[in-house]
C-alpha cells in the first residue's frame, strides 16, 4: 500500500496486521481519488475509520489543508501516527483514539469538513449512522463531499428521510465495493445520479 501521487508520492504505508481493519484496496483508492482530484486543494479532511490513514493521507500529499483522523483501535491510531510521520505529514494532521461517534458528537456544530471518508467495516453496515449523525451535528461544509465505501450500494439503508439531507454525486461499483459520492442536499438543487459498474 502506498501514497499515489503529490508531496509523499510513492511512499509505502504501514497497515495493521491481523483482521481487525480492512484497508481500501490500491484499485478503490485510485479511484475514489480520480473522482475527487479537483475537490481536494486547500480542504479539511475527515478520515473517520481511519484504519492505517491511507485515505486521509493520501488527501494531504495532494494538497489538503489539514486532516482529522478517528480511529476507536489503539493500534490503529498508533499505525496512523507512523505513518503521517513517515510521509512528513505530522504537522497538518490530528489523530485520535475515538469511535465514530464519539468523535463527531464533539465536533458537533464547532468543526466543518470539506472531504469526509466514511470507509466502516462492512459487516457493521454503519453507514446510514454515520450520514445521520453527520447531518444532526453538522459538521458538513458547504459543498462538501462524502466519500462512503461499503459493501451496499444503498448507504442509506432505505430511509428516505436521510435521503433527502444528502444529495448523490456518483455511485460506482468495484468488486463488492461500492463507492458513493455525497454532498449535502440544498433546497431547489437537482439531484444527478451518475452509475458506473466494473
Amino acid at each position: 500500500m502506498r501514497i499515489i501521487t503529490g508531496s509523499a508520492r510513492g511512499a509505502n504505508l504501514e497497515t495493521l496486521e491481523g483482521e481487525a481493519t480492512r484497508p481500501t484496496s490500491q484499485r478503490v483508492k485510485e479511484a475514489v481519488f480520480s473522482m475527487i482530484q479537483f475537490e481536494i486543494e486547500g480542504r479539511t479532511v475527515l478520515d473517520l475509520f481511519a484504519g492505517s490513514g491511507q485515505l486521509g493521507l493520501e488527501a494531504l500529499s495532494r494538497g489538503a489543508a489539514r486532516a482529522t483522523f478517528c480511529d476507536n483501535s489503539r493500534e490503529a491510531v498508533d499505525v496512523v501516527i507512523r505513518n503521517a510521520k513517515k510521509t512528513r505529514l505530522f504537522d497538518r494532521c490530528r489523530i485520535g483514539v475515538n469511535d465514530y461517534a464519539t468523535a463527531i458528537r464533539s465536533m458537533a456544530k464547532r468543526e466543518k469538513y470539506n472531504l469526509i471518508f466514511i470507509d466502516p467495516p462492512y459487516a457493521m453496515d454503519l453507514c446510514p449512522e454515520v450520514l445521520r449523525r453527520l447531518a444532526e451535528a453538522d459538521v458538513c461544509a458547504p459543498g462538501a463531499i462524502v466519500v462512503c465505501e461499503s459493501g451496499k450500494e444503498d448507504v442509506f439503508g432505505g430511509d428516505e428521510a436521510l435521503a433527502a439531507k444528502y444529495r448523490v454525486l456518483k455511485k460506482n461499483r468495484y468488486s463488492i465495493s461500492y463507492i458513493t459520492l455525497l454532498t449535502p442536499a440544498v433546497e431547489n438543487a437537482e439531484e444527478e445520479v451518475g452509475e458506473d459498474r466494473e
